[in-house]
């Protein structure tokens, strides 16, 4: 793997990236890994670097947080998924990582195996994103919207649960209508609905457990209309992962799921917000689409 494009965002991880790099990008010349770098300047920019670059390197290594992963991902996913995706994670969750085996982050760009992964895919009218972690409506949505709106000084899971706090003053309960696989249109009431490839989102909310990232399902939380004290007592279950049999919680799986809603729904990717006013969305499993760096 002779051709590697580092993407780097500069403002990934409130400040972590600009400590951190330096560091891991001398790691790297020392190990003897050649790559080129570029930096991301707004957001979204690095869908269409990832995009172009799969045509010319081996390999493009996202250096940021869980939204570089994201739109890294799905430049590559656009241009067919020929390229590896590499992550040095400097954000503050960096959940994508929590789904590869345990091993220094350097070290998976040294001495790469590359596995293919399960990747997610939502279509909203003529719109489509890629996802290669989780997405949600409802609760989680709202919280990832609200963590811009936290203080600088909060960093990692202080700017989640900063985020939490701001959405417990307002957040919606969800009528929608909930298709799995072939299965009959089920109406629900939700606080969130959470349609994930991975185990985490957050930082440390481990939503799915049991989640696997090579097993061609997607795996759901599916909360009911829940109160604000109902969420509280939920959050401390569900960042330990014990969570699973609550009776206002139900876990499923499936390849193919359906959302739809009167009313327009916000949606999370990755911790992005990928859509604003969605009102039918159609989220399919990609089995082995993303090849990575593990």
């Amino acid at each position: 793997m002779s051709r590697r494009l580092v993407i780097l965002n500069p403002v990934a991880g409130r400040g972590r990236v600009r400590r951190e790099w330096p560091r891991m990008a001398e790691a790297l010349r020392a190990a003897g890994v050649g790559f080129d770098l570029v930096e991301t300047k707004a957001p979204g920019e690095a869908v269409d670097i990832a995009q172009r670059a799969a045509l010319e390197y081996d390999a493009v290594i996202a250096a940021g947080g869980d939204g570089t992963v994201h739109e890294v991902a799905n430049g590559l996913l656009r241009a067919g998924g020929g390229a590896a995706l590499g992550v040095l994670p400097l954000g503050s969750g960096d959940d994508f990582v929590k789904m590869l085996p345990a091993r220094d982050a350097v070290a998976r760009i040294v001495v790469p195996e590359v596995r293919a992964l399960d990747a997610g895919r939502i279509r909203a009218g003529d719109a489509e994103r890629f996802f290669a972690n989780g997405m949600d409506i409802g609760f989680g949505a709202h919280a990832s919207r609200n963590v811009r709106n936290v203080p600088a000084l909060f960093t990692g899971l202080g700017a989640y649960l900063g985020a939490l706090a701001l959405t417990l003053v307002r957040y919606p309960k969800l009528e929608v209508r909930l298709q799995l696989d072939g299965g009959a249109p089920v109406a629900q009431t939700t606080a969130m609905t959470a349609v994930m490839n991975g185990r985490a989102f957050g930082g440390s909310f481990h939503v799915c457990p049991e989640a696997r990232v090579d097993d061609g399902e997607l795996d759901l939380l599916i909360a009911d209309g829940v109160g604000r004290w109902e969420i509280l007592g939920l959050v401390p279950r569900i960042m330990r992962g014990t969570h699973v049999g609550h009776p206002r919680l139900r876990l499923a799986r499936a390849r193919r799921v359906l959302i739809e809603s009167e009313a327009p729904l916000l949606v999370e990717a990755d911790g992005e917000i990928v859509f604003e006013d969605a009102r039918r969305l159609e989220i399919e499993i990609l089995p082995g689409a993303l090849r990575v760096l593990a």
